[in-house]
């Protein structure tokens, strides 16, 4: 059978037929039937020109159909590798295009003083560096998260960080996300858990160890106007927001009284805020307001961060801590607050993968007893040494000899004489009390090196300790 070109590239891929030649735009073709040939080529066609002869010829001399058939689409076929090629080269280059735009919108580039950090080489010259995706520059930068519960001496502990030249200390910040939520209505206030407020804890935590403190103004009220609030909560416990830039009238020896700031500093500037914490090399935060450990993870594994987690402990705060008297407090709030120490100790003890070297566990009853000591190994940790004006407070506060008696007179004073306070509670809380936390919390209590009292003469015995020595190894 002849055909010409056309019908060529036309021939379909079965096996009942095979090809002789294939030249100047003919084809021999043996068909096993001339049905089968006559059913292939169209009705049309059959009334032309072209001649079909059909003869029998071996199978040995033919060759396979398939072959030919592949031949014919050769052409077509490396058009359409080049085109699937050029397919997938455009789409990963749009893909590409679309992760470096938002990776850069997210992080943005350097603009401004948020971004921008101040440093100091040697004593004198200032320096700003700036890498390409606006992170700060400096991977020695640390983090420092003191954690912790309320009355456990986070306030005195926190001091140790404030006072400190090159950290830039903010005393409770996340208050201001609670009383945004909690005080919009009752029941929102009612319905809230405890882990309700995480993802904006974590947000604005994130924010401000990176000098954003404009992110506080959506929970300040009444809201900043032109950045400028009268409302920031305990100001006057950041040594770095009652001096300059952010204070004009303070000075190193800025007074400890609370109300002092606000009253000679005037109306806090978020904006010089923000200037000044770029300025230091450090950021050191206090909260009481996360319930466990394990809900920093995100922010340990964040690589922008250096965090560093310092977990405070007092065991025999933990009925203070729920803020309430004993008459009104619901049991099961001593419950869940025992539950979230053993459990953050437990997480920190165990070292997993993303603590390691980031969590130090401490018991305020240590630190009370030999402040100096404890400090050095806080400083230790976070990979910095105590310089001579920490060390000076210290010495200050803790002999309980200060020279401002006011300090004494509101709750987050820090003077006091910690060897007696460490245990004074015992001369104070009820025996009642004690059992019922004991009983509540003894799985806490022994796990970070508690000894429990058994009658009220041996509560009231302050030559009996209550604290195990060296009973864990403090940094992980």
């Amino acid at each position: 059978m002849r055909l010409s070109e056309a019908e060529c590239y036309k021939w379909p891929e079965t096996s009942s037929f095979t090809v002789n030649t294939c030249r100047g735009g003919n084809i021999g073709v043996t068909a096993g039937s001339n049905s089968a040939v006559d059913s292939i080529i169209a009705p049309g066609r059959r009334a032309a020109s072209h001649s079909v002869n059909i003869k029998q010829q071996p199978d040995k001399n033919q060759d396979s159909i398939k072959d030919v058939a592949l031949a014919c689409r050769r052409n077509r076929m490396e058009c359409s590798w080049k085109t699937l090629l050029l397919l997938v080269c455009t789409s990963l280059g749009v893909q590409y295009t679309a992760i470096r735009t938002l990776r850069d919108s997210l992080s943005a580039p350097c603009r401004g003083v948020y971004r921008c950090r101040v440093g100091h080489d040697g004593e004198s010259n200032q320096r700003t560096s700036c890498d390409e995706t606006g992170m700060p520059a400096d991977p020695f930068r640390k983090h420092i998260l003191l954690f912790a519960t309320t009355r456990s001496g986070s306030s005195f502990t926190g001091q140790l960080f404030n006072q400190h030249s090159d950290i830039f200390y903010m005393f409770e910040p996340l208050y201001h996300v609670q009383q945004a939520f909690t005080n919009s209505s009752g029941r929102v206030r009612r319905t809230l858990g405890r882990r309700a407020l995480l993802g904006a804890y974590r947000d604005l935590l994130l924010n401000l160890y990176q000098c954003h403190l404009h992110f506080l103004e959506s929970y300040i009220h009444p809201q900043p106007l032109d950045h400028l609030t009268n409302s920031f909560f305990r100001r006057s416990s950041s040594h770095a927001l009652c001096t300059p830039p952010v204070c004009p009238e303070g000075g190193d020896g800025v007074p400890t009284e609370e109300g002092w700031c606000s009253k000679k500093c005037g109306v806090l500037n978020l904006t010089l805020a923000s200037i000044s914490c770029l300025s230091r090399r450090h950021v050191a935060i206090k909260t009481v307001r996360i319930p466990e450990v394990k809900d920093l993870r995100t922010l340990a594994e964040d690589p922008r961060l250096n965090l560093k987690i310092i977990h405070l402990f007092r065991a025999w705060k933990i009925w203070n801590a729920t803020g309430r008297q004993p008459r009104y407090v619901d049991l099961t709030q001593i419950t869940s607050t025992c539950e979230d120490m053993a459990g953050s100790a437990r997480t920190g003890l165990r070292r997993p993968a993303w603590l390691q070297g980031r969590y130090f566990l401490v018991r305020y009853e240590d630190l009370a007893i030999d402040p100096k000591g404890k400090a050095a190994e806080l400083y230790q940790f976070i990979g910095l040494e105590a310089e001579d004006r920490v060390l000076a407070w210290i010495s200050r506060n803790t002999n309980g000899n200060s020279s401002a008696p006011a300090e004494w007179s509101y709750k987050y004073s820090t003077s006091r004489d910690s060897r007696s306070t460490a245990e004074s509670w015992r001369l104070r809380l009820g025996y009642d009390i004690v059992r019922t936390v004991q009983t509540l919390c003894n799985d806490t209590l022994a796990l970070l090196g508690y000894r429990p009292v058994f009658s009220e003469t041996q509560l009231r015995n302050l030559t009996y300790s209550l604290v195990e020595p060296n009973f864990y190894q403090d940094s992980t």
